[in-house]
């Protein structure tokens, strides 16, 4: 499942200028797959660990808080007969699934998580577009299913 990515990439671009300018070695972060696991964790603990908490067991700080329950992420494989829908996370984080007509429990960060577009194969080959670091987080929360028993 590589992404189709459109578009520069700022970052990326800005860092291999600066390198490219300086004559230096490009560092490790510049080398990293923008919209890979390692990404996702990074944006995953920015983004969404205050509630779903760094593991993603639904155990953040504000958690607590909150009047429904938060899931335990790395539990959506099990919960799906053993199968990861990375098509229904991207659409669940960016908004595009879960909303009842006057929203969900959880908040539409499709707005918040922008970056350029990349686009991946869901489960039945259908593509799914979204932006790097919601497929970073997709692919990294994959990277973090339990098996199931």
């Amino acid at each position: 499942m590589t992404p189709r990515t459109h578009g520069p990439s700022r970052r990326l671009g800005a860092v291999l200028a600066a390198g490219l300018a300086a004559g230096a070695a490009l560092p490790a972060a510049a080398q990293e797959d923008p919209a890979g696991p390692e990404a996702g964790r990074t944006a995953f603990l920015e983004a969404c660990a205050g509630c779903h908490g760094a593991e993603a067991r639904g155990d953040g700080p504000t958690a607590a808080l909150l009047t429904v329950d938060v899931p335990d992420l790395t539990r959506l494989a099990a919960r799906n007969e053993g199968e990861y829908d990375i098509a229904r996370v991207i659409q669940t984080v960016d908004g595009r699934a879960g909303l009842a007509a006057h929203g969900g429990p959880m908040p539409m960060f499709g707005g918040l998580l922008t970056g350029p577009s990349a686009v991946v194969d869901g489960p039945d080959g259908t593509p799914v577009s979204t932006t790097e670091p919601i497929l970073a987080i997709a692919r990294w929360l994959e990277t973090v299913q339990e098996e199931t028993p």
